[in-house]
């Protein structure tokens, strides 16, 4: 039977080696223009990731209100700053728009999520 100190130890590894895990994940750290935001008609949407990404897997799609995609260039992630991914937008009309990010981080790790933002 193992002692309850060896059953701590393990706990506490297991514990702190999924935290670890967790980590790895690219998630946005600045997003331009931000969740929520009323600007005036941007160039493009970029965002800083915690983690580099890999450029094949992780994109950027915009949408306008009726969830037509509105970026007709494909998004890039930066050459010499792997944590920033942008795309270039249109002229956009007044409304409201949707931005939908994949990351994929160079470990391997997918995340992806959406947010909103208004243009006035």
């Amino acid at each position: 039977m193992l002692s309850s100190s060896i059953l701590r130890g393990a706990l506490a590894l297991a514990f702190f080696g999924s935290a670890q895990l967790a980590l790895a994940h690219a998630l946005p750290k600045v997003q331009q223009p931000g969740p929520g935001a009323t600007v005036s008609a941007p160039h493009e949407v970029a965002i800083d990731f915690g983690e580099a990404l890999e450029p094949t897997f992780s994109k950027l799609i915009v949408t306008n209100a009726q969830g037509t995609q509105i970026n007709t260039a494909k998004s890039a992630v930066d050459a010499s700053d792997k944590k920033h991914m942008s795309v270039a937008l249109p002229d956009l009309a007044p409304g409201v728009y949707k931005v939908q990010w994949t990351a994929v981080a160079a470990d391997g790790h997918r995340t992806q999520g959406h947010y909103n933002f208004t243009v006035k």
